[in-house]
């Protein structure tokens, strides 16, 4: 990308998206749009005026509803801001020619299954965040052509989220629950900026699963990044009813066969994390 290259970040107060935001204002190579809920995604008139006014080059879209109890009492909402969200974006994108980074989930492969799911496999979403969501990424694709529409798993690292939660009750050495049937592969907002970063400079497009390499339970991923951080804690697995199936892992098929990029293994991708959190002083 060439110098000052105008980049348009959408959702940019939620868990990515000011993780990307944060990450871009360390850079002098990119001039950085961001918005929130001042362009709301699902406001046609609003997102076609914006992106007319500053013609970004970029447009990475992180605005969406993820939390799936909220999604399935509010199925409107979810296909307004995930579905339409994303069709409003690609409109936009395609009368300004600008590339447009689309971020996905895990959960448009919604049914039960036993191994990685490539990105040449069909989704069968089971939820309405799934459902939404993916709705969301067949309009981008039939909207505009110049798209990467980016899937990945179990997201953490920046903003609330549960490993904040998780460290905190380990320092204050409270019990800490543990989904039983949660199997899936960790990913820092990092790992993900990262990779976002390395799509800006190439000439690639379509679907692509970009979570770390690996896979783990989710109370070896929690045991792990108490242990990590110096805590102990008790751990209690609980069997509870869960809208993710419990088993989610995603094969990154495209970066492999492509070459363009490979994500950091799990393991080492949390330990960089913690380590990160140190220096802050925030452990």
């Amino acid at each position: 990308m060439s110098l000052n290259t105008r980049i348009w970040i959408t959702g940019a107060q939620g868990r990515l998206g000011s993780a990307l935001a944060r990450h871009f204002d360390r850079t002098t190579d990119y001039e950085i749009l961001t918005s929130d809920l001042d362009v709301p995604v699902d406001d046609r008139a609003q997102v076609i005026r914006f992106a007319d006014l500053n013609h970004p080059d970029i447009i990475v879209n992180c605005a969406a509803i993820s939390d799936n109890n909220y999604c399935e009492e509010h199925p409107d909402d979810a296909f307004r801001v995930n579905a339409i969200g994303a069709r409003n974006l690609a409109i936009a994108a395609r009368r300004i020619d600008a590339k447009l980074i689309h971020i996905s989930t895990d959960d448009v492969f919604g049914l039960e299954f036993e191994r990685p799911r490539n990105e040449f496999e069909h989704p069968q979403p089971r939820t309405v965040y799934g459902k939404s969501k993916l709705a969301g990424e067949e309009l981008v694709q039939k909207l505009h052509d110049k798209h990467a529409i980016i899937r990945s798993s179990w997201i953490y690292g920046s903003n609330y989220d549960e490993m904040d939660e998780v460290l905190q009750k380990a320092k204050r050495g409270e019990t800490i629950q543990v989904p039983m049937k949660q199997y899936s592969t960790p990913t820092t907002c990092k790992a993900l900026v990262d990779f976002i970063t390395t799509l800006l400079d190439v000439s690639e497009y379509g679907i692509f699963h970009a979570s770390c390499r690996g896979a783990c339970h989710r109370r070896e991923f929690i045991e792990e990044a108490i242990r990590l951080a110096g805590y102990e804690a008790n751990i209690e697995v609980v069997d509870e009813d869960s809208l993710r199936p419990p088993f989610s892992v995603l094969d990154n098929m495209m970066l492999r066969i492509t070459g363009i990029y490979q994500m950091p293994d799990w393991h080492d991708d949390l330990k960089a994390y913690i380590e990160r959190r140190k220096k802050r002083g925030v452990l």
